[in-house]
């Protein structure tokens, strides 16, 4: 019973050391954010504001002036501290495990770091881009458009994280293979849904032109071709333990 309590014991403090780490390392990334949020924000909005007639973006709170880009450079503060996150959830989670897991784990979480990173990028050089210049341009007669600095943020961080998680898809699907949940051979079957699939989210979340739908469309297929080719190797790696 004792031995229990002293691994549970363990466990906590454990957590605890490594929740603190994650903590200070946030701080310190958003500390030195902070200093440059009102750039990062400018950042953010260069996008949309090419497209603006008046090239410039509203406030309409006092306050949003100051708590936008504070909000902003906390964002971006986690963000840049994920690997960092994902590191210290290894380094958790490593001593549970085989030897051969805690070898195959590093590559993953590199990958799971880069294509997140690789789907911020692609949403903000190549998405936002076709998207305000397409709703810049639809706007009817008379009306200018002037969106606030609040509500532009929360869009461009869920699209932003939307698209990072969209490219976690060859992760996801190594994971299903790896877990037996789903196989190599049963994903290579549903290739053409997957096809299918690509252009219905292209269609949803790109503007409604052929040429914008297929730029969104191709790279989703891309990566799912890609978790194809990787969860090959899951399964040899599998069958030689």
């Amino acid at each position: 019973m004792s031995s229990n309590s002293n691994e549970a014991i363990n466990f906590l403090v454990e957590l605890r050391r490594r929740l603190i780490y994650s903590l200070i390392v946030l701080l310190l990334l958003f500390a030195v954010l902070v200093y440059f949020a009102n750039h990062l924000y400018t950042l953010l909005a260069l996008p949309l504001l090419k497209f603006l007639p008046q090239g410039h973006l509203i406030a309409t709170q006092i306050v949003s002036p100051f708590f936008v880009p504070f909000k902003l450079a906390f964002m971006a503060s986690m963000l840049l501290a994920v690997p960092f996150f994902l590191y210290q959830s290894w380094a958790f989670i490593a001593p549970a495990l085989y030897g051969h897991e805690r070898r195959m784990i590093w590559p993953f979480l590199l990958v799971s770091a880069g294509l997140f990173y690789a789907g911020i990028a692609f949403a903000y050089f190549v998405i936002f881009p076709m998207l305000f210049h397409f709703l810049a341009r639809i706007a009817p007669v008379g009306v200018i458009l002037s969106p606030d600095i609040s509500e532009y943020l929360d869009f461009t961080i869920k699209l932003l994280l939307v698209f990072g998680g969209l490219f976690e898809i060859p992760i996801i699907m190594v994971l299903l293979v790896s877990t037996g949940v789903v196989t190599r051979e049963r994903f290579i079957k549903m290739r053409s849904y997957a096809i299918v699939g690509a252009f219905i989210i292209g269609m949803l979340l790109a503007p409604p032109d052929v040429l914008s739908q297929t730029v969104l469309a191709v790279p989703i297929w891309l990566l799912y071709e890609a978790g194809i080719l990787m969860s090959r190797f899951v399964r040899r790696s599998n069958a030689s333990v």
